[in-house]
């Protein structure tokens, strides 16, 4: 199921460029982005060269929490960024 731009836009942390980025890799919904996992669709961003910080990372989970990325407790970050450095070295 797709929805539209504007339902990405309701979730915390993503603003339109955000969410231009999410559609460039096949995130369309909320669903979209909660099957694909925040880990697995930043290491998708990353894989495209499209240049972002940890930060996206971060708000990719806190939009499917409703937590702002700068909420999310620091083991939780920690742990974000170590499966994105073994998603990526895997591939």
């Amino acid at each position: 199921m797709t929805t539209s731009h504007g339902d990405l836009l309701q979730l915390k942390n993503l603003g339109a460029a955000s969410v231009n980025i999410l559609r460039a890799i096949g995130v369309n919904s909320y669903e979209d982005l909660k099957a694909m996992g925040p880990v697995n669709a930043y290491c998708r961003i990353k894989a495209r060269g499209i240049n972002v910080s940890k930060v996206m990372l971060y708000a990719l989970q806190g939009a499917l929490t409703d937590t702002h990325w700068n909420d999310l407790a620091p083991d939780l970050k920690a742990k974000l960024v170590e499966e994105a450095e073994n998603e990526t070295a895997l591939t």
